[in-house]
């Protein structure tokens, strides 16, 4: 059985945590650098296209799954070896069909999308790369039921550095389109087989209905909810292709992905660590409250200074490379996309929890509204106002996560505002105080960046400290506590 006491939840959470961050340090600066680089050598258009097919596979990859992984973590007890195979032989069985219904419509995603030769290989080798993750499905389910997400990191390694080595050598040498096409294909068949190499298991069929009406119990209301994740963001991309263009979903791709980034870092990986946590404290509500309260603190202090950096240092960032003043009309939308990622990354925090305490309908009607508000904003401004107006949608959609605050409060009742006022109120003085100061700074692009990037960490620390120095100094102490022990 993997049940864990407290303790034992509480320390390999935090080695969790501390595992995924410390190495993840290296993995963003990887993809930071493949990213700057992609986009400085490649076109709008050809950004464009890798978003569009990206979100093709994602989609089909929302049905290959029906949320039968999802419920084998939350499981309370440890999976039998039947509902393992079960959820294996579903799974493969839906990428097959899913394989199939590619290649049955390839000429008429080529042609409703105008895409050549090159894009359509950029198609079917995400589709060789969607069968090669099904496959990585149960391996990390197992470690994540174990809370060993320090091996499930390593793939991540591999996968990471073996996509942007090959896509910026590519790009660099002139291949186009054709460099996500090979870098993808790598990237998959690298990361699947070092994840069975750190976990094997015996791979097996199995198909039992009993299983399958357990498992779907909780499955499909998750999956439910991670289809309407689909239909608000995915196929919305692909409504956008054909109402601004591929350079128009280049330029919200790009602002987007700068402004996600704190996100992708921070909250995905407190976020993996934090759902199987808190279903094992779903019983006892003061100890679920502080857990929650101390992510939420961590994320805010984490996030929220770092959306700011991002404001402060864009304009000088992209014209230091004449090559990249092609992305200066996409400033604005990452403005809007900084302040609307702050209040994406509470929504998901939020959500977290009610799917860790069963409550997976209230996350239902939550998604029901953001989907509904999205596709009523978004399409409409994207019309009247090209790719600005979808960013202006995004933070109108964004702004109303605030329902959900209220909503948790119901069955757990943390407190929200002592957690988030203390970084926010600093981050905000850092962006006055950094703004006034950049007149003065009379130097060359590439050292002001730098000077202004160390001002913001120390106005930054210095404020929380005078403002949160108890709450920071409690924090940093059961940090200390738990590592030393």
């Amino acid at each position: 059985m993997d049940n864990f006491d407290l303790k034992s939840i509480k320390k390999r959470s935090i080695k969790s945590v501390l595992a995924l961050s410390t190495r993840t340090v290296f993995l963003q600066l990887i993809n930071f650098i493949g990213y700057f680089f992609i986009t400085v050598f490649l076109g709008k258009k050809e950004f464009g296209l890798f978003i569009l097919v990206s979100a093709m596979i994602d989609i089909l990859a929302y049905f290959s799954d029906v949320g039968l992984a999802a419920a084998l973590v939350q499981k309370k007890e440890e999976p039998t070896t039947k509902e393992i195979r079960s959820t294996f032989t579903i799974q493969q069985i839906l990428v097959l069909l899913l394989l199939v219904l590619i290649f049955i419509l390839s000429p008429l995603i080529k042609q409703f999308y105008n895409l050549d030769k090159a894009g359509m290989m950029l198609v079917y080798s995400f589709s060789l790369a969607f069968f090669l993750s099904s496959l990585k499905t149960i391996p990390s389910v197992l470690l994540e039921r174990k809370l060993q997400f320090n091996k499930i990191i390593i793939p991540q390694f591999v996968e990471t550095i073996s996509f942007n080595l090959i896509i910026i050598i590519l790009a660099w040498k002139g291949w186009g389109i054709k460099s996500y096409t090979l870098a993808v294909l790598a990237r998959s068949f690298l990361g699947t087989a070092v994840l069975y190499f750190i976990a094997p298991w015996k791979i097996g069929l199995n198909f039992s209905f009993k299983v399958l009406k357990r498992l779907l119990k909780f499955g499909v209301p998750y999956q439910m909810n991670t289809f309407l994740a689909v239909v608000k963001d995915k196929f919305m991309i692909l409504l956008l292709a054909r109402i601004i263009g591929s350079e128009g979903v280049a330029l919200v791709g790009w602002a987007e992905k700068w402004a996600t980034m704190p996100l992708r870092y921070f909250l995905d990986n407190t976020i993996k660590v934090a759902f199987p946590s808190f279903a094992r404290l779903q019983h006892d509500k003061e100890k679920l409250k502080i857990a929650i309260e101390k992510v939420l603190y961590f994320l805010s202090f984490l996030i929220i200074p770092s959306l700011t950096g991002i404001v402060i240092i864009a304009k000088p960032l992209i014209e230091i490379i004449p090559r990249y003043l092609k992305w200066q009309p996409a400033l604005i939308p990452l403005f809007l996309y900084c302040f609307a990622s702050a209040w994406g990354a509470l929504a998901v925090f939020l959500t977290t929890i009610f799917n860790a305490i069963g409550r997976i309908k209230t996350t239902f009607k939550l998604m029901v509204l953001w989907t509904v508000l999205t596709w009523l904003f978004t399409p409409y401004l994207a019309v009247k106002f090209g790719f600005l107006g979808v960013a202006v949608g995004t933070v109108l959609v964004n702004l109303s996560s605030f329902i959900a605050i209220f909503i948790v409060k119901k069955y757990v009742k943390f407190n929200f505002s002592s957690q988030v006022l203390g970084p926010l109120s600093a981050s905000l003085v850092m962006f006055v105080l950094i703004s006034w100061l950049k007149k003065y700074l009379i130097l060359n692009l590439a050292t002001t960046i730098i000077i202004i990037i160390i001002l913001s960490i120390f106005i930054y620390m210095g404020i929380i400290i005078l403002v949160n120095k108890r709450k920071l100094k409690e924090e940093a102490g059961f940090l200390y506590k738990e590592l030393k022990s």
